[in-house]
């Protein structure tokens, strides 16, 4: 039988479990004092987390600029990939996005993140442009890709 994928809001009892999403999946993780202030203190951060199997597995975020939203991160358990889980949090910042009244998405992927990418082109993410050695850890460049909602 197929697993549930619970998508809630992130809250404050999720950031440990997202911290460690974030160390493994990122060289330069986010902070938990960094995920906590953006949960707590940016009034234009929308953030979700996954819940399979019983334990935060996926998290995703935006911040609302406008009448846009930039999408920050999104991030699943190595361990878990492959089960629908990353579909279901863009899926679930295309809903909200479009619930709160935004008219584009946008978000910074790695060049050499051939998975990544095609799952953003899957939900309607097309490259727009490039940042020139956008990585801080690699100095790789970013594809820039939007979505109009």
């Amino acid at each position: 039988m197929e697993k549930e994928i619970i998508i809630t809001s992130m809250k404050k009892n999720h950031i440990s479990q997202v911290w460690e999403i974030e160390k493994q999946c990122f060289t330069i993780p986010w902070s938990k004092q960094s995920l906590t202030k953006e949960i707590q203190d940016n009034d234009f951060a929308i953030y979700f987390v996954a819940i399979y199997d019983q334990i935060v597995s996926g998290y995703a975020g935006l911040w609302k600029i406008v009448d846009e939203g930039h999408i920050t991160n999104i991030a699943v358990l190595p361990k878990v990939q492959g089960k629908g889980i990353g579909s279901k949090l863009i899926e679930t910042l295309i809903q909200e996005g479009k619930k709160i009244g935004l008219r584009a998405l946008t978000l910074e992927v790695r060049v050499s993140n051939n998975k990544a990418r095609s799952l953003y082109e899957k939900y309607g993410f097309r490259i727009m442009g490039i940042r020139k050695e956008y990585y801080q850890d690699t100095r790789e460049d970013g594809y820039i890709m939007w979505r109009d909602l």
